[in-house]
């Protein structure tokens, strides 16, 4: 008798068995994807098998924030990653979440890259998520010095912002 796997297995949409770890620990996740055009983060805590939204970021929102628009086609770039982390743990110490464990969904494992300067920039925040110094990305390329040379003004002008909102 063959056995189907669940839609969303064959989806390619979720990993049962991380998702079953993850509901274990009972700590809010800290949530990252990424889409071809953007980043996306978000704060979810889970009760059983339901997930409720605490925080959120679109790197679109980073547009509002002081982002230039001729830069808009990097919305997914190191540092527009680390800035859109920077929101979301702002944004989640608001909300009361003060620590959580990273969930990165399917994508893969890769240190130094753009996952691990989302979470560099949520940890900056004052969000508090078990990693490894190792696998963060080194300040010159969050701060965008391999892209251009004027980007880390754009760095310091979002993160003065929300600095104040703490």
């Amino acid at each position: 008798m063959k056995v189907i796997p669940k839609r969303r297995i064959m989806e390619g949409k979720t990993d049962y068995t991380a998702r079953k770890l993850f509901l274990k620990a009972g700590k809010p996740r800290v949530v990252f994807r990424k889409t071809n055009k953007y980043i996306t983060g978000q704060v979810t805590a889970s009760s059983g098998a339901q997930d409720r939204i605490v925080a959120s970021v679109n790197s679109k929102e980073l547009l509002n924030h002081g982002w230039p628009k001729e830069w808009s086609g990097s919305l997914k770039s190191m540092p527009a990653s680390y800035l859109s982390g920077y929101v979301l743990g702002s944004r989640a110490l608001t909300c009361g979440i003060d620590s959580a464990i990273l969930d990165i969904g399917l994508n893969r494992n890769v240190p130094k890259s753009r996952i691990y300067a989302f979470v560099k920039g949520a940890i900056e925040a004052g969000l508090k998520i078990p990693c490894s110094e190792k696998v963060l990305p080194e300040k010159s390329r969050i701060e965008g010095m391999h892209m251009k040379k004027d980007i880390k003004n754009v760095i310091d002008k979002v993160n003065a912002k929300f600095k104040g909102k703490k």
